[in-house]
Parts: C-alpha cells; sequence; structure tokens
C-alpha cells in the first residue's frame, strides 16, 4: 500500500478515536459509545504497528481530559436549567439522576471511578460542574481518572495483542468486530428503552410524512 495511504488511515484512525473518547467524555448524547470496547481493541491494533503506541496513548488520555472539561462546563453554565432540557431518544434525565446519586455517594472520587461506568462517566463531570466542584480539583480528578482509564485500558489490550499468537492473523476481523460492537451498542441502547423506541418511531413516521408531502407536490 503506498505510503500515502498508509498515513491517511493511520491518521484518520488514531482521530476517529479520539473524537469518540471526547464525545464519550463530554457530549451528553456519547454515553452510548463503547469507549472500553473501542480502546481494548486499539489496543491490540497497536501491539500489530497499527497504531503507534505513544501517540494512541496521548490522543486518548488528552481527548479524555478535554471531554470531561467540556461536560463540567455545561453543568457549571446550565445548572439545574439542564433538568427542563427535553428528553430525547439519547439525552434521559435518568442519566443525570444516577451520576448524581454516584457523586453524592463518592464525591470528587466520583471523577476517576466513573470513568470505568458507562454512563455514569458522561454525565459525572456534568454532575461536577452543577455542583460548582472546584475547577482545580476537579482537574487533578480528571487528569489521573483519564490517564488510568484510558491508558489502562490501551495497555491491557496491547498486552493482549503481544501474549496471543494468533492475533497478528485476525487483525481484519478483530477490527471489524470492533465497529460492530460500537454500532450494535448504539442501537441496543435505542431499542432497549420503551421510551427511546417511542420517540425513535415518532420521529420516523414523521420523517416518512414529511417525505411523502414533499412527492405529492411534485
Amino acid at each position: 500500500m503506498a505510503a500515502g495511504i498508509d498515513k491517511l488511515i493511520l491518521g484518520g484512525g488514531l482521530i476517529a478515536i479520539g473524537a469518540t473518547v471526547f464525545a464519550e467524555s463530554g457530549l451528553l448524547i456519547g454515553f452510548f459509545l463503547p469507549g472500553d470496547t473501542l480502546l481494548f481493541g486499539a489496543g491490540i491494533l497497536a501491539s500489530q504497528g497499527t497504531f503507534p503506541l505513544h501517540w494512541l496513548l496521548l490522543i486518548v488520555i488528552v481527548s479524555a481530559i478535554v471531554g470531561d472539561n467540556v461536560g463540567y462546563s455545561i453543568g457549571k453554565r446550565t445548572g439545574k436549567r439542564i433538568f427542563k432540557k427535553e428528553e430525547g431518544i439519547l439525552f434521559r434525565h435518568e442519566h443525570i439522576e444516577r451520576a448524581e446519586a454516584f457523586y453524592e455517594a463518592h464525591g470528587g472520587k466520583t471523577i476517576i471511578i466513573a470513568r470505568f461506568i458507562p454512563i455514569v462517566r458522561t454525565f459525572a463531570p456534568l454532575v461536577a460542574g452543577i455542583g460548582r466542584m472546584d475547577h482545580r480539583r476537579f482537574t487533578f480528578f480528571n487528569a489521573i481518572g483519564a490517564t488510568i482509564w484510558g491508558g489502562g485500558v490501551i495497555l491491557l489490550g496491547y498486552w493482549f495483542g503481544t501474549k496471543v499468537p494468533w492475533v497478528e492473523q485476525f487483525i481484519t476481523p478483530i477490527l471489524l468486530i470492533v465497529i460492530l460492537l460500537s454500532i450494535s451498542g448504539s442501537l441496543i441502547h435505542v431499542f432497549r428503552e420503551p421510551q427511546s423506541r417511542k420517540l425513535l418511531i415518532e420521529k420516523l413516521r414523521r420523517g416518512r410524512k414529511h417525505v411523502q408531502s414533499r412527492l405529492s407536490r411534485r
């Protein structure tokens, strides 16, 4: 494969991984993204030379830190007004309430512990911002949590890739499995919750009616 194409795939892969971690950490609709699975798979790929390990670690950790800071800023600026936001297919008040309960139980350590708990890790920074947690204290816990989680999961995948002899022969299937798990995780979340299913069906019906209306005017 030409060197230019190699660089394009490599750069695009790292950017996509960083963007996914950022979205899961800082965007309120990113909680359904399978960060753990993605990072473990990326670690395996790094063990086979697909990604430079040092760049993978740097991009993931920085993306996680920046993402959490965005979530904190959203919480600090919106405060309790966030509960007035209309629920949608992905945004649910119960997710914030779950993170609040976790924060009340564990305090500042929530920012570290939450990294390993899906959904909670997305909304914990928001709750910290709503609660006006000191930003320097938040940044301290945030950096520790991002490093332990991001670095730890990647290195675990990297170790697995170096210890299992047949991994190199199945790089492409492994990559496809990671992608499929990423997509299926989103679909499972949407269809598992009755309210999400209802909203999705309503939006699909509205979309179909809109298309039919446009076609009938022609």
